[in-house]
């Protein structure tokens, strides 16, 4: 059985993004899904003179151990200011620390939400970037606007959409 880490990028703790991550990882067939809640791995602002005095935190260590063990990543990131939000940022600055190749090029697939009509596209954008340089295996994306409007406790209400996301959840699962 396949190992699924499902990561919210925020640490609020009634984060869409989490329930997004977490409703995909769960339609993967032949998967266990672990959720890795920013809030239970809290990590101190990254900085030099910080790491210098105090070495890698535990919190970044043990989350590096889970990310280690998964054999795939869903990931939906919340947007703040068209970038990653602080919490999220500040962990992969700390896992970078302990291995450049944070996401151990292990496969991804990368979400984002928001309750406006965007859908978090911006920090899509960017995650599609950049984590590829960070071990990032990126499989598939997707973007769901107007959480509030087209997700509910069941999942995705809009057909065309949940259609969309069925296909990419195919194409991740295909791959781990």
């Amino acid at each position: 059985m396949k190992k699924i880490i499902a990561i919210g990028g925020s640490n609020s703790k009634d984060s869409i993004n989490k329930k997004l991550a977490e409703y995909a990882a769960n339609q993967i067939k032949d998967s266990k899904t672990l959720v890795a809640d920013l809030n239970e791995f809290e990590l101190p602002l990254y900085g030099v003179d910080l790491e210098k005095e105090m070495g890698i935190p535990e919190n970044a260590m043990r989350l590096n151990g889970l990310l280690e063990e998964a054999d795939g990543f869903v990931i939906s990131m919340a947007e703040h200011n068209g970038s990653f939000t602080s919490a999220f940022k500040n962990t992969i600055d700390w896992l970078s620390r302990i291995n450049q190749k944070v996401w151990k090029d292990k496969p991804m697939l990368l979400m984002a939400t928001s309750p406006g009509g965007r859908g978090g596209a911006t920090v899509l954008g960017a995650a599609k970037t950049a984590f590829p340089f960070l071990g990032g295996n990126v499989i598939a994306d997707f973007s769901l606007p107007s959480f509030y409007d087209n997700f509910t406790e069941e999942g995705l209400k809009n057909e065309i959409m949940k259609k969309d996301l069925d296909k990419k959840i195919q194409e991740f699962q295909a791959t781990i």
